[in-house]
């Protein structure tokens, strides 16, 4: 329950705020969000197999965002910024649609 109550408090503070990101950080952006929701439906997943641990989950959510914002900067740095985000995104939406598929079957018992 705090969890989505800490939720609905940080969209409402984000769209009233309105913060914004500066210029260099944002090709990373995006990134950062894919791997947030890959950890957000790892979690929602282990919760519903009754394996979840709320210290796994935090540490996963930042070690994703964290490694997938490094590769993304390590290609940059190498030249090939936009096939490293091609990749990362890639690996990372395979995962999300592999846990949301499992997340459906449990679900709907299929």
């Amino acid at each position: 329950m705090f969890a989505v109550i800490g939720l609905v408090i940080g969209v409402v503070v984000g769209v009233v705020v309105e913060p914004t990101v500066p210029a260099a950080l944002q090709p990373y952006l995006p990134i950062a969000v894919v791997a947030a929701l890959d950890a957000l439906f790892g979690g929602l997943r282990a919760y519903l197999d009754g394996v979840f641990d709320d210290r796994v989950f935090v540490v996963s959510f930042l070690f994703n965002v964290l490694i997938a914002a490094l590769l993304v900067f390590l290609g940059d740095q190498l030249g090939v910024g936009a096939q490293m985000t091609t990749a990362v995104v890639v690996v990372l939406g395979i995962r999300i649609f592999s846990n949301a598929a499992s997340i459906r079957r449990h679900i709907f018992k299929a």
